[in-house]
């Protein structure tokens, strides 16, 4: 995708006459990152394109910030945004909190804090970008799914970088795609998959399927997977069960039934077999070590690694490594 491309998907305001209009907004802030905000845009304004004419609902994309304006990204891509104001108080179908240092800052906005506060009520799905969900935590919103509350762990930012980047588009998009999908087909979906990537990567292969097409054990075994290859990121069980399409509380009793072991637990042995790997091949500090695979920090490292391990950290990489030079 280029810039070009990109400017051009979030400057458009998508107004398609025919069914139920959408309200999607995506709250921007200087020195945000713009491929998980950017793909919202696409992916709602390519659903608006293909589904032109057939009579199904529509997006209204907007882009917010605290003062309206023109907000610049980290890429140095400006944006125009609408301010904040009593017309929101309706609410959105669908609110995405982009992340970037503006966002950081935006945590101790008390006026901001109290408009997200108050849209929360009606707004269908909140979802945040990379740093978006520290403002999202300091309003005590939480991450929302057709207004049910996911269960986030406590992880910090994405560190800086391409994989986050990627990381914050696969997300993004996942999201954006399972609405389309609720709404309009997963036919619709898959189109827009399609035509924005030139490879739609395994990752949103579930979702893209028609429901019928994946047996309840098929989806498990899929989550198991994305589970794995994504464990060190900043995911909960909420997400495993967005991803191939099921409601969480049928997703964690599948899951056991399938896989003899609890989600959560399954997600906490994918971060703990990380985390050996990295304590015994690398030099990173434990603190590091602990971001990089989705534990938090430090302190709830060596918390869950005595807990399970029956030792700590420190003690395990000076045993690993004495092993492996015996």
């Amino acid at each position: 995708m280029t810039c070009a491309n990109l400017e051009s998907a979030m400057l458009r305001w998508a107004h398609a006459p025919n069914g139920a209009m959408r309200r999607i907004a995506i709250l921007l802030f200087n020195d945000c990152s713009l491929p998980g905000a950017g793909v919202v845009a696409e992916v709602f304004q390519a659903a608006n394109e293909l589904a032109s004419g057939s009579g199904g609902c529509s997006y209204d994309i907007c882009f917010l910030s605290a003062d309206g304006g023109m907000v610049t990204s980290s890429s140095s891509l400006r944006v125009w945004t609408d301010g904040l104001d009593a017309r929101h108080y309706g609410g959105f179908d669908a609110l995405y909190v982009a992340g970037g240092k503006g966002a950081v800052a935006a945590a101790k906005d008390e006026r901001l804090l109290a408009w997200l506060r108050r849209i929360r009520r009606n707004t269908g799905t909140i979802r945040p970008i990379a740093e978006g969900r520290a403002l999202l935590d300091a309003a005590y919103v939480p991450d929302t799914i057709n207004g049910t509350a996911l269960r986030n762990p406590s992880t910090p930012s994405h560190e800086p970088g391409q994989a986050a980047d990627t990381g914050d588009r696969l997300e993004s998009m996942r999201s954006s795609l399972a609405m389309i999908k609720r709404d309009l087909g997963a036919a619709t979906a898959r189109a827009v998959a399609e035509r924005l990537l030139a490879d739609p990567c395994s990752n949103l292969a579930p979702l893209l399927h028609d429901d019928g097409a994946l047996t309840p054990g098929d989806k498990v075994r899929a989550a198991a997977r994305w589970l794995q290859e994504n464990c060190q990121q900043s995911i909960s069980i909420a997400d495993a069960a967005q991803f191939v399409a099921m409601s969480e509380r049928n997703f964690l009793r599948r899951f056991k039934m399938e896989m003899g072991i609890t989600p959560s637990n399954f997600l906490l042995h994918e971060r703990l077999a990380a985390t050996c790997s990295l304590l015994t091949d690398s030099e990173l500090p434990v603190d590091k070590i602990a971001r990089r695979t989705g534990m938090g920090n430090g302190d709830r490292l060596a918390k869950v690694f005595r807990k399970r391990m029956r030792i700590s950290p420190t003690e395990f990489r000076i045993q690993s490594r004495r092993m492996v030079g015996q």
